[in-house]
């Protein structure tokens, strides 16, 4: 009975999942970003729960991916792909032939594919055990989560970026490219709490928080964007 508590929180990971989608038809965005939110935190409880009770299988390594491309990856894609269809006018002559407008309206999508590639990589790579090749796919939905909260409660400007046509049609691109690029990035996993060695680790939770009490929901955004900029600071400084 116990060795299935992992897999039957990831299945609850997973349904969180079908349940953002489900808010999302209804047109429930924040709803949906919830869910999302509380698959996160079941991601990370069936893998404390699988090390506490020092319960590993194969099975449970593919489901917890299956249940990833849904939560962090399709559900995402949806709520993206429905603030788009809201606020994405196409208001330059060179974006209004047709065919182009198809694609552009279904770029949200790319977020979906590529986080099941980045789910894939890391599946084979030995490489991501202490740190991250690519953003990780949690970090990613939880940008995209805070979106509707913004869009909700300000602050205004960021609201403006937000609906922008040149966030809305570049982040899709941009963000999928970071999901599978070859750049690493710092996990937040402490072997000891001691500065020495956690410097960077100590500075992004104290930047994010500022950032967060200062920007409110635009902070989660500022803070994801931070954690990419200081992986590339401390990878270059390496």
């Amino acid at each position: 009975m116990i060795k299935h508590i992992p897999n039957t929180i990831t299945a609850a990971n997973l349904f969180m999942g079908c349940l953002s989608i489900v808010a999302t038809f209804d047109g429930n965005l924040t709803e949906a970003s919830y869910f999302i939110m509380a698959a996160a935190v079941l991601d990370f409880f069936d893998g404390f729960a699988a090390r506490l009770l020092n319960v590993h299988s194969e099975i449970g390594k593919q489901l917890d991916s299956l249940a990833d491309v849904v939560s962090f990856g399709v559900a995402p894609g949806f709520i993206f792909y429905a603030i788009s269809q809201d606020h994405l006018v196409f208001n330059y002559t060179f974006l209004q032939f047709v065919p182009l407008m198809v694609i552009c309206s279904y770029l949200p999508y790319l977020i979906a594919v590529f986080s099941a590639v980045r789910l894939a990589k890391f599946n084979i790579d030995t490489r991501q055990t202490d740190s991250f090749i690519g953003v990780p796919t949690p970090a990613n939905a939880l940008f995209i989560c805070s979106i509707p909260f913004v869009l909700e409660n300000g602050p205004f400007f960021a609201q403006e970026i937000y609906t922008s046509i040149g966030f809305l049609l570049l982040f899709p691109i941009i963000t999928s490219y970071l999901l599978v690029c070859e750049l690493p990035l710092f996990a937040l996993k402490f072997k000891q709490f001691s500065f020495k060695g956690n410097e960077i680790r100590y500075a992004f939770i104290l930047v994010s928080v500022l950032l967060i009490l200062i920007f409110h929901y635009f902070g989660i955004g500022l803070s994801i964007i931070l954690y990419v900029l200081l992986s590339l600071f401390n990878h270059l400084k390496k």
